[in-house]
């Protein structure tokens, strides 16, 4: 246990360095992968679409603007996930530029965009010829748990 003010707050700075790292680092890390049965792919981000086989990226501007009519409800789950996402991206944001911050937000974002991607996958793998990967699922929850857990036990020191 650090008794030094000074060592202290350092660690409190480095704590929010670190969340907004984990955070932000999560915005890269493909959210989905859909397989399909010819052995093309297909990457969700939270910034966009990403077909490696043909090189093109929709991004979700696109996605939401031009290309949501006539699509299935599931994938409409896609930028609620988004939304959720950058509400915990602004929460560690303002703990790292003011200071000051509410875990339980920023948790609660990554949970709910975890589920919404749960979402997502359920409804591309019903397709034939089609499997959905929650990889996004996986990583934000993780990350939510690393930063509650870390949160807790700071606080028990």
């Amino acid at each position: 246990m650090t008794t030094n003010p000074s060592e202290q707050s350092n660690a409190r700075v480095v704590r929010r360095y670190t969340e907004l790292l984990l955070v932000f680092v999560l915005g890269f890390v493909p959210w989905s992968v859909q397989t399909f049965a010819t052995g093309s792919a297909t990457l969700l981000f939270p910034w966009g679409l990403v077909t490696p086989s043909t090189l093109s990226v929709t991004t979700v501007i696109d996605f939401l603007f031009r290309f949501t009519v006539g699509l299935p409800d599931y994938i409409l789950a896609w930028p609620l996930g988004v939304v959720c996402y950058l509400v915990s991206l602004g929460s560690v944001v303002s703990g790292y530029v003011f200071g000051r911050s509410d875990i339980r937000i920023t948790v609660a974002g990554l949970v709910l965009a975890g589920v919404t991607q749960l979402e997502v996958a359920r409804g591309f793998s019903v397709q034939p010829g089609r499997t959905a990967w929650p990889v996004g699922t996986l990583a934000l929850w993780a990350v939510a748990a690393y930063l509650y857990r870390s949160h807790t036990v700071a606080s028990d020191s």
